[in-house]
């Protein structure tokens, strides 16, 4: 081999190596924490605590968004329960727990609707939390086992790690096709935010 192909494949080499390194820098720098939109959609990614009086404030207007988009925009909740609130753990696991019988939403909505009974508390709400599964009819024995799920406690606090790592410091926090909603997150703000990528 000519001394000037040995050089070419080296040059050549050198190029797959920092070409490979930037996109596996890139990755992880970009977290499953605030995804980009995919397919010309936009994803909207939320982060919430249930036992926050701001998330359930906010909550209304996600819906309607929710709503008003259909399959143009992905919204997607992820969990961050503040350690400082007794019950929001427990909450999150809750949800996902009545997510497994296929009624994740209606237990998001059921935690909101009756936050200010059990938010606050500085005791265990599970027999609540319990009362609103058999309000959704789901099976009580399931619904209990899943809440002793390591799993499911380690999906809520995974999440929360994730979005540690992408930035936040409080709930709710919004992402934008992976850029962070700052401001006040009222369906307007949200909706004229959505509809800018939208249009992009």
């Amino acid at each position: 081999m000519s001394k000037n192909a040995r050089l070419s494949l080296i040059i050549v080499a050198v190029v797959a190596v920092v070409i490979a390194g930037f996109v596996f820098f890139s990755r992880n720098n970009n977290t499953t924490a605030a995804p980009q939109s995919a397919g010309g959609k936009v994803t909207v990614v939320e982060y919430l605590d249930l036992e926050c009086p701001s998330c359930r404030a906010a909550h209304p207007g996600v819906e309607k968004l929710k709503t008003e988009y259909g399959d143009r925009v992905t919204f997607d909740v992820r969990h961050f329960p503040i350690p400082s609130h007794r019950n929001a753990e427990l909450a999150a696991v809750a949800v996902e727990a009545a997510g497994a019988q296929g009624k994740r939403d209606e237990m998001f909505k059921l935690m909101f609707s009756a936050q200010q009974e059990w938010g606050g508390q500085q005791t265990s709400q599970r027999t609540v939390f319990a009362g609103f599964a058999q309000q959704l009819g789901l099976d009580g024995a399931a619904f209990e086992a899943a809440l002793e799920d390591p799993a499911l406690r380690e999906r809520v606090l995974q999440q929360r790690a994730e979005g540690s790592k992408a930035g936040v410091q409080g709930t709710p926090t919004f992402f934008i096709n992976g850029t962070k909603f700052t401001g006040a997150p009222t369906y307007d703000a949200l909706k004229s935010a959505i509809d800018r990528e939208l249009s992009s």
